[in-house]
């Protein structure tokens, strides 16, 4: 069992679910978003042009530069609480 998010982490996990729902157009709420699950593939089903397009949505929201070739992408957007918890982190906005 993994520990509670704190509560700033999950505030953020929702706007971000919500930033994704409407960049992607996805066809789930983002209430229904589990933040545990990963988001690229099996999880949430994005692709590479789906994580591309949030990294962009993310920097011109929070501030935060998430390059397409970094090596810590995988943890990065292995799930919402991850990415929620590196944009909290690094955030300028």
């Amino acid at each position: 069992m993994q520990p509670a998010a704190a509560p700033n982490t999950r505030d953020l996990e929702r706007e971000i679910a919500d930033l994704m729902v409407q960049a992607l157009n996805l066809n789930v709420a983002a209430a229904d978003i589990d933040p545990a699950a990963p988001l690229y593939r099996e999880g949430l089903g994005l692709d590479s042009i789906d994580i591309l397009e949030i990294a962009l949505v993310v920097s011109r929201r929070y501030g935060v530069d998430i390059k397409a070739d970094s090596e810590n992408n995988h943890q990065i957007f292995g799930s919402l609480t991850a990415l929620a918890e590196f944009i909290a982190a690094r955030r300028t906005k």
